[in-house]
């Protein structure tokens, strides 16, 4: 097996994951290929950032659940 071939078939996965993760979040925008897997980079750190807020306030609500 060459090792074009055998890098190919490690990174492969990862694309397709990357490629599902993206029509999750969203359609496809951009032009290229290029900028919509920025835009879809852009729209995982906004849904991180979502996420990390919301787990700071349920944490702020329990601590503070019977006080």
């Amino acid at each position: 097996m060459s090792r074009r071939l055998l890098l190919r078939r490690l990174v492969s996965p990862g694309r397709r994951v990357w490629r599902l993760w993206c029509l999750a979040i969203g359609e496809k925008a951009g032009r290229h290929n290029r900028e919509a897997d920025a835009i879809a980079a852009i729209r995982t750190l906004i849904l991180l950032s979502y996420i990390s807020t919301n787990a700071c306030i349920v944490a702020g609500v329990l601590r503070h659940w019977n006080n």
